[in-house]
């Protein structure tokens, strides 16, 4: 920070002496280096080919061969969280985010609210002369604080960054992501049909962010956080990256973890005698149905067929990023950066179990309770990975690609949730080339490594706030000693129900079913005991000849839960998670009013017609021109819209991208000032929990077309495709028009939405949400 005036102050100016230092900003120790840090989304340890696995990654490839790979490397299980801890250094319930963002709860744990005596990486280094810049994903921002009327202390500039490019929910379609530049919505630059991928869009303006300042300040160092959307569903990539992995995943997934396990071991990454845990490593009861696994064998060819190709296409969608982050390694080596530049090249949880055992076309299915079929999958085998689908793996590969651990993401009581690649790139700063690191470590520590490679200490305080003790411990130690012992003695884990402590060596993890179980009983859990300093795969149990250890690990769970905010445990389902997760207080009158040419409203804030009757009414001027969109929200897997085309009023809901669209229509109104919209009753619901009842159609007061209708209870997105008025932002909800479609010839005065008075009660989820809320 800069220091006090030690100027000289009179009179007059010319007695006095000024000290410019007292005002400049601080610059960082000489020779610090840059720092790039790369986060990939959804990947387990056996799924790149640094780590043995069948997935060409040759840019990561590039920097092991001369850098360092851990093997001992843990995150917390899911994105939101694990992303906390890089941030601060802390611990995710530390930091509010004891789950993902839209799932937060009003507890200190769960809130999604980063406390400010747990400041930023970002925070720091930029008050130590550094530029600072993020890139990709955010999934850190409060729910609460989702929209463009929000306040933007927790968006990226609010916490220490100069500049950000990406999205700040937890996944995006990558043909059509809802951009933020800085604080504010922008459209993407170009089309998918133009050469637009969102992997690509981001390696672009990171290499100008970074010319940038470095054309105006060339000794400043800079701090990058990349996030890519990748490996997060749903897993999109352009054909040709497809098309190389033809084949390579038809042996199946158990055969996957044969053969990788065998890489691994050759690679140094384990050692001689791991052994693989079962696909289905819980009991009966336990093991939730949606995360089960189906052995290779007992599914039918067309299954097989599908599988393989849908494992395909995640492996091309990893590799693609990487090479579009190739591009940003070149740069920097052509402008002799890269010797001086601090690389982590890491993941943030786990697989994915997300696409269920039967794997997905569309992963919304999965956020609102509705089950897969092997059918409509199958219609889409060819279309996998292109703007058609919105594609997941089945949970065979989430364990596959986990190898040779129990589970995958979503599990933090087992190293299949929890175990990540890391590989550490710094020429300038590590003698070793190539070489592998087995010091047990986690994502808490790489704030503290950052800090002492930079040289810069922690502070005391900023901003004026007292600071947090850092919960992890710096890695530098162990770059140029592979046998140095490893410094962190104690980490607990905790997520969704499941929980874990390793300490010195040994691990206490309890078996329970994370989402969507509903099971609680937390008392009642089974504890399991690993001696993983012999016992990698935590393939063996020794929790019966062990009764000491294991409660001495169950009780210092406990006293780091209680240090660290983690109590009370939620495992919330499905309808219990979207019964909790904020949504903006709804207006008393349930009367919610929109205009054009405004910022899309996110879902957490937009007035909530999923599950739900609801009327939605615009005010338009029709003239002979009249096209376009009225209102929209959502995409072609899972919206609705509202809009005019070939001289026809039309409405279009669209259930989870299940054809037929759902289609109301009628002759577009004459010239003038109309009112026109739609009104939905609700009678009932599905056994999916899908709402049912009639949709009608209506210009001024009268009823033009009515029908039956099934409507979304869970969500319409988790990638952004809020609610806008004149154009559909995004993804197109219908198939009948293009992306955006804004309206034209003629004028929309004002959108009114009406959710004051719901035909229907649902008794069971109303009685959900008030649990879940108390």
């Amino acid at each position: 920070m800069p220091r006090p005036f030690q100027g000289k102050i009179e009179l007059d100016v010319r007695n006095s002496t000024a000290d410019w230092d007292a005002f400049l900003a601080q610059k960082a120790p000489e020779g610090a280096p840059n720092v790039l840090v790369i986060l990939y989304d959804d990947t387990g340890q056996a799924a790149w080919s640094p780590y043995g696995g069948g997935i060409s990654m040759p840019t990561m490839d590039r920097l092991a061969k001369n850098g360092l790979t851990y093997t001992q490397w843990h995150t917390t299980a899911v994105c939101s969280p694990t992303r906390s801890c890089f941030l601060t250094g802390r611990n995710h319930h530390a930091n509010g985010f004891g789950t993902i963002s839209e799932a937060a709860t009003g507890f200190p744990g769960y809130n999604g609210h980063i406390p400010l005596e747990n400041g930023t990486i970002a925070h720091i280094l930029r008050n130590a002369g550094y530029s600072t810049f993020w890139i990709g994903k955010n999934h850190n921002v409060p729910v609460d604080a989702f929209s463009i009327g929000a306040s933007k202390k927790a968006w990226p500039l609010g916490l220490g960054y100069d500049r950000f490019y990406g999205f700040i929910g937890g996944e995006t379609n990558q043909w059509y992501p809802e951009l933020i530049e800085d604080n504010h919505f922008v459209d993407q630059p170009y089309q998918p049909e133009e050469g637009y991928h969102f992997s690509k869009d981001i390696a672009d303006k990171a290499i100008t962010f970074i010319r940038d300042t470095r054309q105006s300040d060339p000794e400043k160092p800079w701090y990058m956080w990349y996030c890519p959307g990748a490996n997060h569903a749903p897993h999109h990539a352009p054909q040709e990256y497809i098309d190389k992995y033809k084949g390579r995943f038809d042996d199946g997934y158990e055969a996957y973890r044969e053969w990788v396990l065998a890489r691994m071991i050759e690679r140094g990454i384990l050692p001689e005698g791991t052994e693989l845990t079962p696909i289905n490593p819980l009991p009966e009861g336990v093991l939730p149905e949606a995360d089960s696994v189906r052995p290779w064998d007992t599914l039918t060819a067309d299954e097989k067929r599908l599988f393989s190709r849908m494992a395909e296409v995640y492996a091309a969608l990893s590799e693609y990023t990487d090479v579009q982050i190739g591009r940003l390694i070149d740069y920097l080596e052509e402008s002799g950066q890269l010797d001086n530049t601090l690389i982590f090249y890491c993941a943030d949880n786990g697989a994915s179990g997300e696409g269920s055992p039967n794997g997905s076309v569309n992963e919304n299915r999965f956020f609102n309770g509705y089950p897969d079929d092997l059918e409509s999958n199958m219609a889409m085998i060819d279309k996998l990975g292109s703007p058609d689908t919105y594609n997941h793996y089945p949970t065979g590969w989430a364990v596959a690609f986990s190898t040779p651990y129990r589970m995958f993401k979503r599990y933090a009581s087992y190293s299949g949730g929890t175990c990540d690649p890391l590989v550490i790139h710094w020429p300038k700063g590590i003698r070793a080339k190539g070489e592998v690191r087995h010091q047990y470590h986690h994502c808490t520590d790489i704030v503290p490594t950052i800090l002492e490679c930079c040289g810069v200490p922690m502070p005391d305080e900023i901003d004026g706030v007292k600071q947090a003790p850092l919960a992890g411990v710096s890695m530098k130690y162990s770059f140029d000693d592979a046998g140095a012992p490893t410094t962190k003695e104690t980490q607990y884990y905790e997520m969704c129900g499941t929980r874990g402590i390793w300490h010195k060596g040994w691990k206490a993890a309890a078996q329970h079913g994370p989402l969507p179980s509903d099971q609680g009983n937390f008392d009642k859990d089974v504890w399991q005991l690993f001696h993983t300093e012999e016992d990698r795969a935590e393939a063996h149990d020794l929790a019966a000849g062990n009764p000491g250890k294991l409660k001495e690990l169950q009780d210092l769970w406990l006293e780091e839960a209680r240090k660290n905010n983690v109590l009370p445990l939620i495992d919330l389902g499905v309808v219990g998670m979207h019964a909790a997760e904020f949504h903006a207080a709804p207006l008393k009158s349930g009367r919610y009013v929109y205009y054009p040419n405004t910022t899309e409203v996110p879902e957490a804030s937009a007035a909530r017609t999923l599950g739900a009757s609801f009327k939605a009414l615009a005010e338009v001027e029709f003239t002979g021109e009249t096209e376009g969109i009225i209102f929209a929200q959502g995409s072609r897997f899972g919206g609705y819209s509202l809009f005019v085309k070939g001289g026809k009023l039309i409405f279009a809901y669209n259930f989870l991208g299940i054809p037929p669209e759902q289609r109301l229509s009628c002759d577009a109104p004459a010239l003038g000032k109309h009112i026109v919209g739609v009104e939905f009753e609700k009678t009932g619901h599905g056994d999916y929990a899908e709402a049912l009842g009639k949709m009608t159609l209506y210009v001024d007061d009268n009823a033009a077309a009515a029908g039956d209708f099934r409507t979304q209870s869970g969500r319409y997105a988790l990638c952004g495709e809020g609610l806008a008025i004149g154009r559909d932002a995004g993804d197109a909800v219908s198939s009948e028009y293009g992306s955006g479609f804004a309206f034209s010839g003629g004028r929309i005065e004002k959108v009114v939405f009406d959710v004051a008075d719901d035909h229907y009660l649902d008794v069971e989820q109303a009685l959900a949400a008030a649990m879940a809320r108390d």
